[in-house]
């Protein structure tokens, strides 16, 4: 399995069944995995926390690092997934109509090289 061969619908399909299995569909309301996506998030921040930008690409290099970096991203993504599989959110939909008002609400030639924050609302 990698990003090459594998889509969102087959990783959700697999989230399902995972938690299915558990039963753990009473644990898992929207407001449950908010909280989990964020606490998963916040574990990632952790590792870089306090982190000079040459300590960070040291992290990186560390292959026991790269691997509870890896298990970070795993868990975000766990609970992005399973809150758009329960409650049927189509994420590449999702994600590209916000990559459509995020080219607007950024146009490069405003944005190219700058790293602050727009003041546009959409």
């Amino acid at each position: 399995m990698n990003d090459q061969t594998t889509n969102v619908e087959e990783l959700k399909k697999q989230i399902q069944n995972f938690c299915e299995q558990r039963d753990w569909d009473p644990f898992h309301g929207p407001k449950d995995l908010a909280i989990g996506a964020v606490t998963e998030a916040a574990e990632l921040l952790e590792i870089f926390r306090f982190q000079t930008a040459e300590q960070e690409e040291e992290i990186l290099k560390h292959p026991d690092k790269r691997q509870a970096i890896g298990e970070e991203l795993a868990d975000v993504l766990f609970f992005l997934l399973r809150f758009s599989q329960r409650y049927d959110f189509d994420l590449s939909s999702c994600f590209a109509e916000k990559m459509k008002k995020n080219a607007l609400k950024y146009p490069i030639s405003e944005f190219k090289g700058k790293n602050h924050k727009s003041q546009k609302s959409l």
